[in-house]
Formats: C-alpha cells, sequence, structure tokens
C-alpha cells in the first residue's frame, strides 16, 4: 500500500487521487497512519460484504471440504503419483 502524507494530499491531489483509484492509499498525519482513500468501487466492495474471494485460513478454520481436497493433493505428492512439474 502507498502512502502519502496530509501534505502530499494537498500539494498533488492529482497524483494521490490517481495511486487511489488502482489501490487503496494510506494518508499519514505526524508520521502515523490516519485514514485510507480508496475507489468508490472497492469501497462499495467492502460495505457490501464481498471482499476479495482469496482467502487465508488458519488449520483449524479449514472449511471440512477444503481440507479434504489438501490433505488427498498431499497423499498424491507423498506416493509420488503426482509430479509438481505436470507429468
Amino acid at each position: 500500500m502507498r502512502t502519502f502524507s496530509t501534505v502530499d494530499l494537498l500539494r498533488d491531489l492529482k497524483t494521490v487521487t490517481h495511486a487511489a483509484a488502482r489501490e487503496p492509499v494510506a494518508i499519514t498525519q505526524h508520521r502515523k497512519a490516519r485514514f485510507v482513500l480508496m475507489a468508490m468501487e472497492d469501497f462499495e466492495r467492502l460495505k457490501a460484504g464481498n471482499p476479495d474471494p482469496r482467502r487465508a485460513y488458519r488449520v483449524e478454520e479449514t472449511p471440512p471440504e477444503l481440507a479434504s481436497l489438501l490433505v488427498a493433493g498431499l497423499d498424491r505428492i507423498i506416493d509420488g503419483t503426482d509430479e509438481p512439474d505436470g507429468k
């Protein structure tokens, strides 16, 4: 995440808003991150509860259907029936 100070924001609004159109940017005040500026589409997606579909799970949080796929894949690798280069 790119970071801009409030002074940067006041001096060069165009650069900061162009950066925020690509990804959220942090706005610092007295060298501490205080605000986030982002595109309206990103905000609406967050507000709607539709965050990025990619997800990282802790072992104890992994859904059973995903855990079974992971275990099956690991078993194939261990048994040597699934080579990493696709052969």
